[in-house]
């Protein structure tokens, strides 16, 4: 049986007297992929916020191999999380090695952007011959070349492929993955894909973010569908493309069984 990963219980995210994520739960076994997809505003960052602690919970629990995870980003990432945003987040001033090296240094001392600010102060020197080598491995992986290019100089589609490999790095148990093919061209998404594949043979997990159901649906395990900030389904990509909640949630039409057998052919 599949060692349990990542846990969620009850996980909720109020601002003020907006609720952005109410009582979310699921579970996350070592190899699995889970697609969470909904429309804007659904909760599906904020979701992820909470995971790799970029903002804390207003309730709810996490653990990680059965122990549990709190505290801020750096203490998580160390734990073994990694995580990509909605818009890519590299240190533009470095070149694309720099930022793939990075993801290689952040599990052992801390967040990336601990590291991006460190690496100004010639933090990443020396630089060990296994990240020489995993580097040169990520970018081989994913297709990047030119690592000598500053990060500035990419297309947003080539930035959130470098951001991805900087993830890849950190050799992560759960990889969070928040819209990661948006900007991407078809060998982009070629690339992100096999990380996927990548991080569940080594028996981790991943947490896929993305508007495309489609594409979501031919890469992941189970789909969560979130609406509203609260999960309403939670099942196998068929069973969720075949869903009364997957027809209401994004055509306003539930209990529609002629519906729900176009939507999934």
């Amino acid at each position: 049986m599949a060692e349990t990963l990542l846990v969620g219980s009850g996980l909720t995210k109020r601002y003020g007297g907006v609720t952005a994520l109410q009582d979310v739960s699921f579970s996350l076994t070592a190899g699995e992929v889970l697609g969470l997809v909904g429309p804007n505003g659904a909760g599906k960052t904020t979701l992820v916020d909470l995971i790799s602690g970029a903002q804390p919970a207003t309730e709810g629990a996490l653990t990680l191999r059965g122990q549990r995870l709190s505290g801020p980003a750096s203490r998580r990432a160390k734990a073994g999380l990694a995580r990509t945003f909605q818009y890519p987040q590299l240190a533009l001033e470095l070149t694309v090695a720099e930022n793939l090296l990075l993801g290689r240094v952040a599990r052992r001392h801390g967040t990336v952007w601990q590291m991006i600010a460190g690496s100004f102060s010639g933090a990443l020197r020396p630089v060990l011959p296994a990240d020489t080598a995993a580097v040169a491995a990520i970018a081989e992986e994913l297709g990047i070349d030119r690592l000598d290019r500053p990060a500035g100089d990419l297309s947003l589609g080539e930035q959130r492929l470098v951001e991805v490999g900087r993830a890849l790095g950190q050799d992560p148990l759960v990889l969070l993955l928040d819209e990661p093919f948006a900007g991407s061209d078809a060998a982009g998404v070629t690339g992100i894909s096999e990380v996927v594949r990548t991080v569940q043979r080594r028996g981790h997990a991943v947490i896929l973010v993305d508007h495309n159901v489609d594409l979501v649906a031919g890469l992941v395990d189970r789909i969560m569908l979130l609406d509203r900030g609260r999960s309403v389904f939670d099942g196998s990509p068929r069973e969720c493309l075949d869903s009364p909640q997957m027809q209401q949630v994004y055509f306003g039409v539930a209990d529609a069984p002629e519906e729900a057998d176009r939507v999934g052919s």
